[in-house]
């Protein structure tokens, strides 16, 4: 797998890292103590933006070695309102306080109601442990590339499955490890972009997997016929009041379960390029509705997502990751963090800010440097003798995944 290394935006990163991690001494053990306890929704007051990846997914349930699953696993749960795993994820998100929020690996279930409804109805509208109930009436819902089929054998197993890893996205079966967004504020519905079918070829110096060796992995065939998107990119903008804020919602593929051509790491670089370019407005982006172009250059925006990758650890091409941290038009100065991380990996000093139980910050909440005033942020993660503890003590009971919060006020 190619590494590389990029000095500027680890000095950035750094420079971060001592300045959040003074801020941590005065939180609590979770990350969460300075989290506003009402918010105002005229737009003028906190709005508390989240992401997290909830692992409310099937293989999660019923184990990576089975052959075959289906969205009807997670809409089984849903329906009772009483799995434990869901229920710790519901007091999670009702603790949070999120205004909008990003669900990570949610699978897609296409009735609604069996599906996201029942999330909110059964779970965040009843009070979990004594935390306070929830209501999110916007939601934006969508299919992913996840488990939808090729003819190819992408994988090279000497089969063309249509599954797994000969998918457009890795998923055993067509919105496997989706994800889905919810507001407290109004989705302006007709002006959402989504960029599931972009095809990874056209855009422009794309990473196209191989080795000198070897050549390129996948057949011309099958390489002008491959999405960029994992599962897919989404710019969803919501409605504060009379001001338009986008979301930038994606969960790009982990950079690793490939071999030396690199195809996953390739990927994952693009994917996050991807935004990059398209906070910079290049013109060869186009979306599903065959809209050409990118945000425009005065659009307030904050980029939520399972993003897999870090700019200072781990087995992603790290200038993916860093050439979106180092864009001017990206607030990254600070990184959020809690004292349970660095409880979790004492031995890192990366570990403040962390995200994931496995170690390394892969979840992102990145707000615009224009428009948006960052007040607060953290990463919820009480530490081993807090009460809240049993949230987190494994995955089983909740995810791998921690929720990372940002609390900000709009501005001129």
């Amino acid at each position: 797998m190619v590494i590389q290394f990029n000095l500027p935006c680890m000095i950035s990163y750094l420079a971060g890292l001592l300045k959040i991690s003074l801020l941590t001494l005065a939180l609590g053990a979770c990350g969460l103590k300075t989290m506003p306890e009402q918010l105002k929704k005229d737009g003028t007051e906190e709005i508390v933006f989240a992401t997290f990846n909830v692992s409310m997914e099937a293989t999660n349930y019923l184990g990576r070695e089975i052959e075959s699953a289906s969205s009807e696993v997670l809409a089984q749960r849903l329906a009772t309102g009483n799995d434990p795993q869901i229920r710790n994820i519901a007091e999670i998100i009702q603790r949070s306080k999120a205004d909008v929020i990003l669900l990570n690996e949610f699978d897609y279930i296409a009735d609604p109601a069996r599906g996201i409804q029942a999330f909110v109805k059964n779970y965040l509208n009843v009070s979990q442990q004594g935390a306070g109930a929830v209501n999110f009436p916007f939601v934006y819902l969508n299919t992913s590339n996840t488990g939808q089929p090729t003819p190819f054998d992408l994988d090279k197993d000497g089969v063309a499955s249509g599954v797994k890893g000969d998918a457009y996205g890795f998923g055993y079966f067509p919105g496997h490890y989706g994800m889905v967004l919810l507001s407290r504020f109004p989705i302006d519905q007709k002006n959402v972009r989504t960029f599931q079918y972009f095809l990874w070829s056209d855009m422009p110096g794309a990473l196209r997997p191989g080795t000198k060796a070897d050549g390129f992995w996948h057949s011309d065939e099958a390489w002008l016929d491959l999405r960029l998107s994992s599962k897919s990119h989404w710019d969803i903008p919501v409605i504060v009041g009379d001001t338009s804020v986008h979301i930038l919602a994606s969960h790009p593929t982990p950079p690793v379960f490939d071999g030396p051509e690199d195809r996953n790491g390739k990927r994952n670089h693009d994917e996050l390029r991807f935004w990059r370019d398209y906070i910079l407005g290049a013109d060869y982006i186009y979306d599903d509705k065959k809209l050409v172009g990118g945000l425009a250059k005065d659009a307030r925006f904050v980029i939520l997502g399972d993003l897999n990758a870090s700019a200072l650890e781990g087995g992603a091409i790290r200038q993916g990751i860093g050439s979106l941290l180092e864009l001017p038009q990206v607030n990254s100065l600070l990184a959020p963090s809690s004292l349970g991380g660095s409880e979790n990996k004492p031995e890192n000093p990366l570990a403040l800010n962390h995200t994931a139980h496995w170690g390394m910050r892969a979840d992102y909440v990145l707000p615009s440097s224009a428009g948006i005033k960052v007040l607060s942020q953290g990463v919820f993660w009480p530490v081993i003798n807090d009460n809240l503890y049993r949230l987190v003590e494994d995955r089983s009971a909740s995810s791998d995944h921690r929720l990372v919060w940002l609390s900000a006020q709009l501005k001129p």
